[in-house]
């Protein structure tokens, strides 16, 4: 942002500066942590929120310092139960099978426990359990996710630092029930913090910055993103349907009172992925998501556009999927602060402006068939691809506080006959869709390739080796049972869309 803009928004500054400096210092305030860093934990980050998510910590206490390790720690613990972790470098992948647990780093003097992924690690933690908390770690230079979930419900994952993890920094699968919160990401190469296939989620107060993509919700529905400073991206925050997933729907999406600014810096997405398309200069985009609200937000310095609304038409690197709906319906455009978004576009929004005899730098465009959507006031923004889009009958989201349950979601147990369509769902699909190239190839090729040979795919996954430049290396998945593995590639085989 530019010193000349500084003045005009000092003043919202002020009332954003607090969270902001609670994400990135926080480690000072936790050096005093001696007592229950489950119970100290919650009053800082989440507050209220925290109610039905996370381990109980009502347990024994595991301390682990450098040297030891954190796996045998998890080995070594049962329901209820917190692993403390001190200050020191712990290079390893932490697989947590178990439910009702807490990973709690201590921060002493400002050192932190790091995971650390030499570059050489794919991922960092790795969670299929429920009631799980993961907090108070600084995870960097892994090649894969610093913390993944897979298919876990009533997650917990708040005041992590993510730096430089490869392809996602915080993401949780096939999740029902979980709060982020208070986490600081940077340099991942697709999203820093990716919400995929869940329900009823709150991603608030993260700083996310020099990503792909800052904040991704996607084939999720009853999600709030709010409070979150998402600067010096490709793209700020993304609302979508990706097709080829096993969940066909997005809906039901809150994106507000977020800061959301100078969202400009180059892709380098994996070629040929979804989010590889984006625009740099992109603040907010919605793509086939339905029922979004954008309200509140401050969308400044956005080079292309501050808010894009698109359908699978007209995006690239998108493959339509005849089960999902390909549009962006009912979403609601309130009062949001925006001004500098648009000053360098694209030449594809300057046609459409064009079109339209618009003139000016515009901050909001429509592209493709939307039904059933709104805008609070037409005349408070440049806007391309509007015309139809009603005036909204509400002007504020304020009665709804959060998606988040009551209490904690039932237990998401694997039946014996549900198994492989488990696993597929919460550890395949976040990397293979169906027919759309995302970080591994689509599922269809994998059939292709191994057709009736499902234990070819558990000899890949269980050691795999890199084949092709144009994926990454996939992470090992021994740490699923061989009856897992086995039921996944059968399950995978079968698929049909």
């Amino acid at each position: 942002m530019g010193k000349k803009l500084l003045p005009i928004v000092a003043g919202l500054a002020l009332l954003f500066i607090g969270a902001v400096a609670g994400m990135k210092y926080a480690g000072d305030n936790r050096a005093t942590v001696v007592g229950d860093a489950s119970r100290y934990t919650a009053a800082s980050a989440g507050g209220e929120l925290t109610k039905s998510v996370g381990g109980s910590g009502a347990g024994a206490v595991h301390e682990v310092r450098d040297g030891d390790s954190i796996q045998a720690a998890v080995a070594a613990a049962g329901e209820g139960d917190v692993i403390r972790v001190y200050p020191g470098t712990y290079s390893e992948t932490v697989y947590i099978d178990k439910d009702d647990l807490v990973i709690s780093g201590v921060v002493v003097g400002g050192a932190w426990p790091v995971l650390e992924g030499n570059r050489e690690l794919n991922d960092a933690i790795l969670y299929s359990g429920n009631d799980i908390t993961i907090e108070n770690l600084q995870i960097r230079h892994y090649k894969g996710n610093a913390i993944m979930g897979q298919a876990g419900n009533n997650f917990l994952i708040r005041n992590n630092e993510v730096i430089d993890t490869g392809v996602y920094g915080i993401f949780p699968e096939f999740g029902t029930n979980g709060l982020i919160t208070h986490n600081v990401l940077s340099g991942i190469e697709d999203a820093a913090i990716y919400v995929g296939m869940c329900d009823n989620i709150h991603v608030t107060n993260n700083e996310v910055f020099d990503n792909v993509a800052g904040i991704e919700i996607e084939n999720t529905r009853h999600s709030i993103v709010e409070n979150n400073y998402v600067h010096d991206n490709t793209g700020g925050i993304l609302v979508f349907i990706t097709p080829g997933l096993p969940i066909k729907t997005t809906y039901d999406t809150i994106v507000r009172n977020n800061f959301v600014v100078d969202n400009n810096t180059p892709n380098f997405g994996i070629p040929g992925s979804t989010v590889s398309g984006i625009p740099a200069g992109t603040g907010i985009l919605n793509m086939a998501g339905d029922r979004t609200t954008i309200e509140g937000n401050v969308i400044t310095g956005n080079k292309t556009i501050g808010i894009l609304i698109t359908d699978h038409m007209n995006a690239p690197n998108v493959t339509l999927d005849p089960g999902a709906d390909p549009n962006s319906d009912e979403i609601a455009i309130l009062d949001n602060l925006m001004w500098n978004n648009g000053y360098d576009t694209i030449p594809e929004i300057r046609a459409l402006a064009a079109l339209e005899l618009v003139e000016g730098e515009v901050q909001i465009v429509n592209v493709g068939t939307s039904t059933d959507s709104c805008i609070l006031d037409h005349d408070k923004y440049v806007t391309v691809g509007l015309r139809d889009f009603g005036t909204c009958g509400f002007a504020t989201t304020a009665d709804v506080a959060t998606y988040l349950l009551d209490e904690p979601a039932e237990r998401r147990i694997i039946a014996a006959e549900d198994m492989g369509k488990r696993a597929y769902y919460g550890v395949c699909a976040g990397c293979h869709a169906y027919n759309v190239k995302m970080i591994g190839p689509p599922t269809r090729v994998i059939q292709a390739l191994y057709h009736d040979d499902p234990q070819g795919i558990v000899d890949y996954i269980t050691k795999p080796v890199k084949k092709r430049d144009d994926y990454p290396e996939m992470p090992p998945q021994n740490y699923l049972s061989e009856d897992v593995r086995m039921a996944a590639a059968v399950f995978m085989l079968s698929i049909t869309n």
